[in-house]
């Protein structure tokens, strides 16, 4: 585990924002291909009754996903989650499936279940691989013959709700391993929608940096903050065991403790600093990392940086700051434009400054 300590790495550099074409869906924003195939599952399944598996880390989104789901599916009926993980053994399945009165020690009044809840809509059963064999038979016969029996009940009770399971773990291996059923394993997976990391969406990273930083801005009745090439570089660099959470709650963080308007690798947890320096490569050095690198993003940054540097040293004049640059002036007025280089900000009042 990380040590996610108060103390802060790198040195004041220049603030700046990678544009990237991008697109929204239900709510999800990418420029990742992946993803985009993703969306086009999504768009395919929606509307069929269909089990949908979600696999995928921690944080990347499977809620969204399954929630994207839900509201293309035309479903008169409400989106649904449980969280197998979080609700006690003992309890889930009274969650799931209701219990009449006098079932158990407390059971005062019948309770209808989250199935019943969800009928004509939509159930997202999340980690279901923590959920107990006797309970893995029961979701069996329900997605086989569409009934549910309350606890303590003696009579079935019919429901149209559809089911989209979540996990974190390799079910197969479970599988293989006899602590998951296998008839159950491919009645959930009809359709799986297995999602990437946020490691292996670094088209994503600016996208959602700005995202997130737009958002809580707005709650903290603040501006955005501006990231710097640098920063958005540590970003790329960090592996992000926590993915879109991890990631979200870190801006979340700088929006609440950052003082000006620009973000540097000095606001940032020495943790982030230390792996991306550890995996990374720097672009202000001419050695080539063994593994290769990503050419186009690393010339965007380096570009994004110099022009930057020229517009906060002629406090945001862009005629002198394309002299600076050895550029014309509308070619470097459209370089910032087509780079979101002056988003949110004055066009002609572009005056960033290191947060001291």
């Amino acid at each position: 585990m990380f040590d996610q300590s108060t103390e802060v790495c790198g040195s004041p550099v220049v603030s700046g924002i990678m544009s990237r074409r991008h697109q929204a869906f239900a709510g999800i924003i990418t420029a990742n291909p992946e993803m985009e195939k993703i969306f086009h599952v999504i768009e395919k399944v929606a509307g069929t009754n269909s089990t949908v598996l979600i696999l995928g880390e921690s944080g990347t989104g499977k809620e969204l996903i399954a929630r994207a789901l839900h509201e293309l599916s035309g479903l008169s009926g409400p989106f649904v989650p449980v969280n197998c993980g979080a609700i006690p053994d003992n309890l889930l399945e009274s969650e799931l499936f209701g219990h009449e009165k006098g079932a158990f020690t407390g059971a005062v009044s019948s309770k209808p279940g989250r199935f019943m809840l969800a009928n004509n809509g939509t159930i997202f059963l999340d980690e279901i691989g923590e959920m107990t064999p006797n309970l893995q038979v029961k979701l069996l016969r329900v997605l086989q013959e569409r009934v549910i029996e309350p606890v303590g009940g003696v009579k079935s009770q019919a429901v149209n709700v559809r089911v989209i399971a979540a996990t974190n773990v390799n079910l197969w291996e479970k599988v293989q391993e006899g602590s998951f059923r296998e008839d159950l394993y491919y009645r959930l997976q009809v359709v799986p929608i297995e999602l990437p990391s946020l490691s292996q969406r670094p088209e994503d990273i600016t996208i959602l940096a700005n995202h997130f930083s737009n958002e809580y801005a707005e709650q903290n009745s603040r501006r955005p903050l501006v990231f710097s090439p640098e920063v958005l570089q540590v970003f790329s660099r960090y592996r992000w065991p926590g993915n879109i959470r991890e990631f979200e709650n870190l801006v979340e963080r700088l929006t609440i403790l950052v003082d000006g308007d620009a973000v540097y690798t000095e606001h940032l947890p020495r943790y982030l600093c230390e792996q991306s320096e550890a995996d990374g490569f720097d672009w202000r050095r001419s050695e080539l990392p063994e593994d290769g690198l990503d050419f186009n993003s690393v010339v965007d940054s380096f570009e994004n940086s110099l022009i930057l540097q020229a517009l906060e040293r002629t406090g945001g004049n862009k005629k002198a700051a394309a002299e600076l640059l050895n550029l014309n002036r509308t070619t470097l007025v459209e370089k910032i434009k087509k780079k979101g280089l002056g988003q949110k900000r004055d066009e002609e009042q572009i005056q960033l400054k290191a947060a001291r």
